[in-house]
C-alpha cells in the first residue's frame, strides 16, 4: 500500500493519498513512512506548521537514510515557500501609503522550557544559525533588533510572533503622530486627575482625564553623563564621560486621546501639586535624595489610582541594546530635555521604547 501511496503523491492525487493514509494509520500509524507521508499530505494541503513539525520529529527520531533525506527536502520546500511568501507580502505592503517609511523592530525575552523552541523558530524566520539566534533572543526584557522599512519589519515581526517569540514594531510616521505632553504637576490627582503640562510647542495648558483611560505605565532610568578627569595610559590625565546620576521618567499612555503624559522626577513641581504631602517627605529642596523620595511617593500614588494598568519597567535592557542603532535613532525627536555635555542615544531609546509599547497595545 505504501507503493500506491507514493504513486498517488507522484500524480498529485491527494484525495486518494488521504484515503490510503486513513487505512494505513489504523494499522501502522507509528511507521516512519506513514508519518512521513502524513507530513507530505499536510504540506500539500496548506497545513505547513503541522507538516514542518512532523518533518522535524522524523529527523530527530528516524534512522532511515532515505527517509531522512526526503524529510530534509520537505523542510527546505517549506522554508523556501515561507521565504517567497514573506517577499511577496513585503512587496504588496510597499504599495501602501507609509509602508516605505523607516521603522523599528524589537523582540522580547523567552525563558524556561520554551526558549529552545523559540531559538529554533527565530533562526528559521531570520535565516540564521541556532547559535546566532540564541545570542539575538534576550534573556530578559526587550531587545531593539532591527531598523529599516516598515513594510519589511511588519512582515518579519508577524512571522516572529508566529514562532512564539514576542515582537513589537512601529514606523516613524506613527511615532510622530503621538502627542507628548510634559507634565509639570497634578492639580488635583483625584477623583478626576488634571495635569498641568506643556505641549510639543512648549505651550502651557491642562488635560483632565480618568484613571481608567491610562493603558500603560512606562518607567525608565536615563543616565546623566559628565566629563571627569581620569588616569589613562602611563597615568596620563584624560577626560572621559562618566555616569554621575540617573533621571527618572514615567510615561502614562492615553491612546483614546492619542497622547502620552511624560513625567520627569527633577522637572515635576512637587511644591505646586496636590499629590505628595510635602511635610511627610521633608522640606522643599533640590536635594536629590529628597526629590527621589517625593518621586517614589508620587509613583506609589499613581499605581494606587491605576492598579490594573500594566507597568513596563525593563527599559534598561532595551536601552543597552539600542547602542547599535545610534544612527537611526537620530531621526527621532525624544521630547526629553536633559542638560548634558554630549548627546546620547539613551533619550531617543526611551522615547522609542514607550512608543513601541503604545503602538503595539492592540496588536494580536
Amino acid at each position: 500500500m505504501l507503493n500506491q501511496l507514493a504513486a498517488a503523491f507522484e500524480r498529485k492525487d491527494y484525495e486518494t493519498a488521504a484515503h490510503l493514509l486513513q487505512e494505513l494509520q489504523k494499522t501502522s500509524g507509528q511507521d516512519d513512512w506513514v508519518r512521513f507521508y502524513t507530513a507530505r499530505l499536510w504540506e500539500a494541503t496548506g497545513k505547513t506548521k503541522a507538516a514542518a513539525e512532523a518533518y522535524r520529529q522524523l529527523l530527530q527520531q528516524s534512522t532511515q537514510p532515505k527517509l531522512l533525506g526526503q524529510a530534509r527536502q520537505g523542510i527546505q520546500r517549506l522554508e523556501e515557500q515561507a521565504r517567497s511568501q514573506r517577499q511577496t507580502a513585503i512587496a504588496q505592503r510597499l504599495t501602501e501609503p507609509g509602508q516605505s517609511a523607516p521603522g523599528f523592530l524589537a523582540i522580547g525575552a523567552v525563558a524556561g522550557p520554551l526558549r529552545d523552541r523559540a531559538i529554533q523558530g527565530l533562526g528559521r524566520v531570520m535565516e540564521v544559525d541556532a547559535y546566532t539566534a540564541k545570542m539575538l533572543l534576550p534573556n530578559r526584557g526587550w531587545r531593539l533588533y532591527r531598523s529599516g522599512r516598515l513594510a519589511e519589519l511588519t512582515v518579519y515581526g508577524q512571522a516572529i510572533k508566529q514562532v512564539e517569540v514576542p515582537a513589537m514594531w512601529v514606523g516613524l510616521p506613527e511615532i510622530e503622530q503621538i502627542q507628548i505632553f510634559r507634565v509639570s504637576y497634578f492639580q488635583p490627582i483625584e477623583p478626576q486627575p488634571t495635569v498641568i503640562c506643556r505641549n510639543q510647542q512648549n505651550q502651557l495648558g491642562q488635560i483632565r482625564f480618568d484613571w481608567a483611560e491610562v493603558r500603560h505605565q512606562v518607567y525608565g532610568l536615563l543616565p546623566i553623563f559628565e566629563q571627569v578627569l581620569d588616569l589613562g595610559y602611563r597615568d596620563r590625565p584624560i577626560w572621559r564621560a562618566s555616569t554621575q546620576d540617573y533621571a527618572q521618567f514615567c510615561d502614562l499612555h492615553l491612546p483614546q486621546r492619542g497622547c502620552i503624559l511624560r513625567l520627569h522626577d527633577s522637572a515635576y513641581a512637587y511644591g505646586k501639586a496636590e499629590t505628595v504631602p510635602i511635610d511627610s517627605v521633608g522640606p522643599a529642596s533640590c536635594d536629590r535624595a529628597t526629590i527621589r523620595t517625593k518621586w517614589n511617593a508620587l509613583l506609589q500614588q499613581i499605581r494606587q489610582y491605576a492598579p490594573d494598568c500594566p507597568v513596563w519597567s525593563d527599559f534598561t535592557a532595551f536601552g543597552e541594546s539600542a547602542a547599535d542603532f545610534e544612527g537611526p535613532l537620530r531621526r527621532l525627536k525624544s521630547h526629553i530635555f536633559l542638560s548634558r555635555d554630549t548627546d546620547t542615544y539613551w533619550d531617543a531609546a526611551f522615547h522609542l521604547y514607550s512608543c513601541l509599547i503604545y503602538a503595539n497595545a492592540d496588536r494580536a
